[in-house]
C-alpha cells in the first residue's frame, strides 16, 4: 500500500489492528527514504593509485545516484560535502545494477569520505584512502585467491582484511564456482566484510581464474580498463610496479608482448610483484604444470628482476627460495635456486575454495602446508617481507592500530613454518652484489627507524657515543641515549630529535662526566627509539664493551683516505692457516680473511675498511688458532 493511499484513509474508517498495521508500514516507508538501497560497495583502481579511485556499487533501488566526498568526514550530511560526481558507468550484470564512479585529481596518501545518495535517500559515510606516492612510504599488501566455495571461510578471509587494513588486496582469481548471478551477488555481500568497523573500503585489484568463464566478468563487476584483463600499476612513485597477468588466455603473444615491453619501461622500479592464477608449478599433484607460462613468462621475470609472483588455483600453501628457469644439473622442473637474482613464488589460493593436499614439492621449495591462508606482504625502499596469515579465527583478531598497520594485532596466528615465519627480500642494489632472500625467526616488524650501528669510543676524557640510522620515514622519529653502570639498569643522558631522511641520519653524544669521575668503570649504552606513533623500541640493550675499547696496549693503526690499513706479523713456523679479522666494539666479526699453507717468515697485508662505518676496531692475527698479534685499528 502506498503513502498516498494511506493519506486517502480517514481514521474513522479504520479498524485498531488496521490503523496499527498502516503505522507500521507508513514508518517502513520513511525509513527506505532516509537510507538509500545501494548496497554490494567495492573499490579499485584504473588509474594512477596515488591520485585516483573507482567506487563501485549495486544500485538495488532508487535514481540518480551521486557520490558526495570530501576530506573531511560530514557524515550523512551531503550539503557539507565539498565534491560530487555522478556514475561514469552503468552496467547491468549478473544480476546487479553496477554503478562506477571515476574519481581522479586526489590527494596522494589521503582518506576520502564519501556517501552515496539517491532518490531514496543516503547510503551509510564510507571512506577510502589513495595509495602513496613516495617511495619512502611503506606499503601492507594482502594477496591471495580462491574463495568460491565456503562461505564461511571466506567470511573470515575477508574480515581478516578489514582488521589488517592494507592498502589494497591483490585477489588471484575464481572468486566464485560457477560465475552466476547467484554466487556472485552472495560474493559482494561477503565482500562487505572487508571494509573496517570505521567505514574504510579497501581497494582491491583482480586477477582472471579459471572460474571466472570470461573476461567480461571482470571488466563488468570491477570496471577494469585492460579488455585482455592483464595491466599494471605502481604505487609509491616507483618504489613498486604490480603486474596482473591472465591465465586464461595466450601466456605467450600479445601478452607476452606487452609484458615484456612493460618491464623494459619500467627499469627503475625499486620492486616488482606479478599476480596471476594459474601456478607455474603446482604444490600438489591434482593440478597440471603450466609450461607455457614458464616458457613466456618465467624468463622475463629474471631477466627483468621481478622479486615475487603471487599465485592461486592450487588451493595449498606454498613458498619458495628465489628460483630462476634453468635446467642445468640440481634444477627441478625447471627451475633452480639463485638467491642473487632469483624470484620468490608464493602461494596457492586457499581463501575459502576446498583445501588440497600439498603433495608435490620441489628441491627449491621452502616450506608448503595446507590450510585457510593468505599473505601479507610489507614493502620498503630497503626491502620486503611476506608472512602466512591463518585467517579462519578472525573473529578473535582487534584491528590493527590505523596509524601502525605494520604491527601485528594480538591473536593473529602468523604461519611457523621450520625456516621461520618472515620471508624477508632484501633490496638488490646491483646485479654484481649477490643480496641474498633470508628468513628472520622474529616476528616483530621492523621499527620505524632501522639503527645501522652504535659505537662508543673511549678518549682521554669521555666517551663518545655515535649512531647511522635509516628509514626516518618522518621527522617524528626521536631518539634517547641511557647509560648503564652494571649493565641492567639504565638512566637517560641524552634526546636527540630525529633527522627525518631515508639514509644518512648521523648522531653524536659525548658522554664525559662518568669517565671522569670513575674511569675504570664498565659501561654500557642503549639507545631508545620512538616513533612517529610513540611507541617506543631499544637498540643495543647489552654491553657496549667500553673497557674492551681500551686498547692502549696494542700498537695503534689508522686507515689511510681509501679506508685500508696495513699490518704486519712474522711466522716463527709455517702455518697452515692464518686467520686475521677485525672486531667492532660490540665484539661482532666485521671483516676476516683466511691465509693457507703460509711459510715461515715477515707478512705485510692490506685490509680493506672502506665499507665499515668510523671508529675504533681491534684486528686479530691467529696463526693455527694461536693468537700472535692485535692491533688498535682506527678509522
Amino acid at each position: 500500500m502506498s503513502k498516498q493511499l494511506l493519506r486517502n484513509y480517514t481514521l474513522e474508517m479504520l479498524t485498531p489492528r488496521l490503523y496499527f498495521s498502516l503505522i507500521l508500514l507508513f514508518l517502513f516507508c520513511s525509513l527506505q527514504d532516509a537510507l538509500a538501497l545501494s548496497t554490494k560497495y567495492r573499490c579499485t583502481w584504473q588509474d594512477d593509485p596515488a591520485t585516483s579511485m573507482v567506487i563501485g556499487w549495486h544500485q538495488q533501488s532508487g535514481s540518480q545516484p551521486v557520490v558526495y566526498f570530501d576530506l573531511v568526514d560530514w557524515g550523512s550530511d551531503r550539503q557539507n560535502y565539498a565534491y560530487q560526481q555522478s556514475p561514469d558507468r552503468v552496467v547491468q550484470y549478473r544480476g546487479m545494477n553496477n554503478h562506477f564512479v571515476r574519481l581522479k585529481n586526489l590527494n596522494p596518501n589521503t582518506v576520502y569520505y564519501f556517501i552515496i545518495v539517491d532518490s531514496e535517500g543516503s547510503s551509510k559515510r564510507m571512506s577510502f584512502k589513495t595509495a602513496p606516492d613516495l617511495p619512502n612510504e611503506r606499503l601492507s599488501i594482502i594477496a591471495g585467491g580462491d574463495s568460491r566455495n565456503h562461505r564461511t571461510a571466506r567470511r573470515a578471509a575477508n574480515l581478516m582484511v578489514s582488521k589488517l587494513r592494507p592498502h589494497f588486496v591483490l585477489f588471484g582469481g575464481d572468486m566464485t564456482g560457477g560465475d552466476n548471478t547467484a554466487q556472485w551477488r552472495n560474493w559482494f555481500d561477503d565482500w562487505q566484510n572487508t571494509i573496517s568497523a570505521d567505514g574504510r573500503l579497501t581497494p582491491i585489484i583482480v586477477a582472471r581464474g579459471n572460474h571466472e568463464y570470461s573476461n567480461e566478468t571482470l571488466i563488468n563487476l570491477f570496471d577494469i580498463r585492460s579488455q585482455g584483463v592483464y595491466y599494471a600499476l605502481n604505487f609509491g612513485g616507483n618504489l613498486l610496479r604490480v603486474y596482473t597477468l591472465n591465465s586464461l588466455i595466450a601466456s605467450g603473444g600479445d601478452q607476452k608482448e606487452w609484458l615484456a615491453a612493460d618491464l623494459a619501461n619500467y627499469q627503475d622500479q625499486v620492486w616488482k610483484i606479478t599476480q596471476y592464477h594459474y601456478p607455474i608449478r603446482p604444490h600438489t599433484r591434482n593440478k597440471r604444470e603450466r609450461n607455457g607460462q614458464l616458457r613466456h613468462w618465467a624468463s622475463l621475470f629474471y631477466d627483468h628482476q621481478v622479486n615475487l609472483s603471487v599465485e592461486s588455483d592450487a588451493h595449498v600453501v606454498k613458498t619458495t627460495y628465489p628460483i630462476r628457469p634453468s635446467r642445468a644439473p640440481g634444477s627441478d622442473e625447471g627451475f633452480i635456486r639463485d638467491d642473487e637474482r632469483g624470484t620468490v613464488f608464493v602461494g596457492e589460493g586457499c581463501w575459502g575454495a576446498p583445501i588440497r593436499r600439498n603433495n608435490d614439492d620441489k628441491k627449491w621449495t621452502r616450506n608448503s602446508g595446507s590450510f585457510n591462508q593468505f599473505k601479507w606482504i610489507f614493502v620498503s625502499e630497503y626491502g620486503m617481507e611476506v608472512r602466512t596469515v591463518k585467517t579462519d579465527n578472525a573473529l578473535q583478531i582487534k584491528e590493527v592500530d590505523p596509524y601502525d598497520i605494520f604491527t601485528a594485532p594480538t591473536g593473529l596466528q602468523i604461519w611457523q613454518p621450520s625456516n621461520g615465519p618472515v620471508i624477508e627480500i632484501p633490496r638488490r642494489y646491483s646485479s654484481t652484489l649477490p643480496q641474498p632472500v633470508f628468513v628472520s625467526n622474529s616476528n616483530k616488524p621492523m621499527p620505524t627507524a632501522e639503527v645501522v650501528d652504535l659505537v662508543a669510543t673511549v678518549t682521554a676524557d669521555k666517551v663518545v657515543i655515535n649512531w647511522n640510522a635509516r628509514n626516518e620515514y618522518h621527522n617524528r622519529v626521536s631518539y634517547q641515549l641511557q647509560r648503564s653502570l652494571d649493565g641492567e639498569n639504565f638512566q637517560p643522558i641524552g634526546d636527540i630529535p630525529g633527522q627525518g631522511k631515508s639514509v644518512g641520519n648521523y648522531y653524536e653524544i659525548a658522554d664525559a662526566a662518568t669517565i671522569k669521575s670513575s674511569p675504570s668503570t664498565k659501561l654500557a649504552y642503549r639507545l631508545k627509539i620512538t616513533n612517529g606513533y610513540g611507541q617506543t623500541s631499544y637498540f643495543n640493550a647489552k654491553m657496549i664493551g667500553v673497557t674492551a675499547l681500551g686498547w692502549g696496549e696494542y700498537e695503534k693503526i689508522e686507515t689511510d683516505n681509501n679506508g685500508l690499513v696495513k699490518v704486519q706479523y712474522k711466522l716463527q713456523d709455517a702455518s697452515q692457516k692464518v686467520h686475521i679479522f677485525m672486531v667492532s666494539p660490540i665484539e661482532e666479526e666485521v671483516t676476516s680473511s683466511i691465509y693457507l699453507n703460509q711459510k715461515k717468515g715477515n707478512y705485510l697485508k692490506s685490509i680493506d675498511m672502506s665499507h665499515l662505518p668510523s671508529g675504533p676496531y681491534l684486528l686479530n692475527i691467529k696463526s693455527d688458532q694461536h693468537l700472535i698479534g692485535q692491533y688498535h685499528i682506527v678509522k
